[in-house]
């Protein structure tokens, strides 16, 4: 759930119609997402039989959702990296310093089990989150940043996640760091890129088609979710309140330092605003994929609970802040 405006909602000018459908669409996506996730998770939890057999297509999923982020990209978010090469390079190191540092130390603090430390670890080294610069936008900040860091964050992630979570996660279970790269590429980078072509191609098609992409990637996540949680369903019940926990932990502490970073920086309250969001909001949905392929439906649990409260607790900031700057 990507938008493609990366100028403030303020701006004096006349917007244009399809932007301003395109945002309408991308709002209600984001607000309903969180609903539509939960009631994905309890359909995996009563009816897990329903997606027996169905891990398999996880990664296939996730691919549809990063060609929707690919199709929603433009040539004027890469140049966004090149305007502000400083406060970018701020909000990917604090990214990946951050959550993956923060997720280990959660995992220690709970004293959690080896699949769910893992699994904890793994969302924390994951890429920004796909809703994270429509959050921004929602909360006044500045959605160029946004979308640049979640740009350089996700194209990076094939050279960044795999050995992070080796280093901090590798004390708990077993990581293949080659396997994990590889299936990164394939389910990340490469549809990302397929969706910048497409893009470039059929630019007039894809502009038609930008109101729906919303509403498809957060489908496609709430599919994932579905199978993930049925999954896991049996260890549920027992591990519920500890990965909740965890899960707060870890998306409060990140919004919370990421914010701080960006104050700290003297960035300016819109881009402290876009690096609370781009720290704490994670791409889940390549969580859950992984830790499904490389560890186990528990291990995956994390990355399916936090699908739902980044989501949550992201929309209930924004709109804390958006009031705020009026």
């Amino acid at each position: 759930m990507r938008s493609e405006r990366t100028e403030e909602p303020d701006t004096g000018t006349e917007p244009d119609p399809s932007a301003a459908a395109e945002q309408r669409g991308a709002r209600r996506a984001v607000t309903l997402f969180p609903v539509l996730v939960l009631l994905a998770g309890v359909v995996g939890l009563v009816s897990p039989g329903t997606f027996s057999g169905s891990s398999e297509a996880v990664p296939y999923l996730l691919g549809v959702v990063m060609f929707c982020m690919g199709v929603t990209m433009t040539p004027q978010d890469f140049k966004g990296v090149a305007k502000r090469p400083w406060a970018v390079a701020l909000g990917l190191v604090a990214h990946y310093i951050f959550m993956p540092g923060l997720g280990w130390l959660i995992a220690h603090a709970l004293d959690l089990s080896p699949q769910l430390a893992a699994g904890v670890i793994l969302v924390g080294c994951a890429p920004s989150g796909t809703a994270s610069n429509v959050v921004t936008y929602l909360a006044r900040g500045d959605v160029a940043l946004s979308v640049s860091v979640a740009t350089v964050s996700t194209v990076v992630a094939p050279l960044v996640t795999p050995p992070l979570t080796l280093l901090l996660a590798g004390e708990y279970l077993p990581v293949d760091a080659g396997s994990m790269v590889t299936d990164i590429l394939k389910t990340v980078l490469l549809p990302v890129i397929a969706g910048l072509l497409v893009r470039l191609v059929a630019s007039r098609l894809v502009k038609r088609a930008l109101p729906v992409l919303p509403w498809l990637s957060a489908l496609t996540i709430a599919v994932i979710v579905a199978v993930v949680v049925a999954g896991s369903a049996d260890a549920i019940k027992s591990a519920a309140a500890i990965v909740l926990l965890a899960v707060v932990l870890h998306n409060g502490l990140g919004l919370a330092l990421g914010y701080g970073a960006g104050r700290l920086a003297r960035l300016g309250e819109p881009a402290s605003r876009a690096m609370a969001f781009e720290v704490g909001m994670q791409n889940s949905g390549l969580a859950a994929s992984l830790a499904t392929a490389h560890f186990s439906p528990l291990a995956a649990l994390p990355a399916a609970v936090f699908s739902v409260w980044h989501n949550v607790s992201g929309a209930l900031a924004a709109a804390w802040l958006s009031r705020k700057s009026r």
